[in-house]
């Protein structure tokens, strides 16, 4: 059975700024077979992907998903066995242009496990010698962690309390371009509990509580509209319904008017007239709604 029966080959393209493009790395994917190409542009070092979780999330089983070195999907060994984890569970695949991993073949899956076995070896050191540390420091009549912690010192919390804002504040501010336009144009019309399950759709990963701390942050350094946390006026359950269908239409813009009534009857949402049948009319009613306020890109 050749590879195209078992399934596409789905590239992910990945540089670190937007100055940057992904055209040499698409090259190599595209000679490699890959029918699709997803780019994304973040660094290293952060967390969010979202590119990278839709595609995880959307990835059909017997596909492939292909880079060109494993530094372009990967911020460390465990958050790339944390991918390919995903895709196992989705029966897909995984596969390394410049490395030895392809879970597609006995020696790929060998070079994983060794992978595993390093990044398991990593964890236990760390461990012994955070552990060997302590031991020391204690035998010297040491305590471990900042004296001034440690006793309260006020300006060692003073410190403390002004260096973990100044993280929070570069954090927030490394990710608000992803995430600030959508809560522009949605609030203070909707509550932050639909943003926040929007945003997710879209691969990123906010609780309405955390998300409203982020934007009153923003508020309080002068990056953001207060008006922004003006408290949302009651709204009709069609509001919410047309949150939730934007999401699903957001998530994946693959789906049809029918798929995506399927799914709202599935997850037994009530028509806006209170139905328990949803037409793809109703379904596109939302969704030009959605694009009529901006929720949605109009294509």
């Amino acid at each position: 059975m050749t590879r195209r029966m078992q399934g596409r080959l789905i590239g992910y393209a990945r540089v670190s700024t937007d100055e940057q493009t992904t055209e040499a790395q698409e090259i190599e994917l595209r000679a490699a077979g890959c029918e699709r190409i997803v780019e994304e542009h973040g660094s290293g070092a952060s967390r969010a992907r979202p590119a990278l979780a839709r595609l995880v999330r959307e990835i059909g089983a017997g596909d492939t998903l292909v880079v060109v070195r494993l530094d372009r999907l990967a911020r460390s060994v465990s958050h790339l066995l944390e991918v390919i984890e995903d895709l196992t569970h989705k029966g897909a695949h995984f596969r390394s242009l410049s490395d030895p991993i392809d879970t597609t073949t006995p020696q790929g899956m060998f070079s994983l496990q060794v992978l595993g076995a390093v990044a398991q070896l990593e964890r236990a050191l760390i461990s012994e010698r955070t552990k060997a540390g302590i031991k020391a420091a204690k035998a010297k009549g040491k305590l471990p962690g900042n004296p001034g912690i440690r006793e309260r010192r006020p300006e060692a919390l003073a410190k403390m309390t002004a260096a973990q804002k100044a993280a929070y504040g570069t954090r927030i501010q490394a990710t608000a371009s992803q995430w600030l336009p959508i809560v522009r144009r949605m609030r203070p019309d909707h509550t932050w509990d639909d943003i926040a399950r929007f945003l997710n759709s879209r691969g990123l990963d906010w609780t309405s509580e955390r998300l409203r701390r982020a934007v009153k942050w923003l508020v309080s350094e002068g990056m953001a509209d207060k008006e922004l946390l003006t408290k949302s006026p009651p709204r009709p359950p069609e509001d919410r319904l047309m949150t939730l269908v934007a999401g699903i239409h957001a998530s994946n813009p693959e789906l049809t008017l029918r798929e995506i009534a399927s799914q709202l009857e599935r997850l037994h949402e009530r028509t806006p007239r209170g139905g328990t049948k949803w037409a793809p009319s109703s379904v596109k009613n939302l969704i030009d709604r959605a694009k009529r306020i901006g929720l949605l890109e109009a294509v």
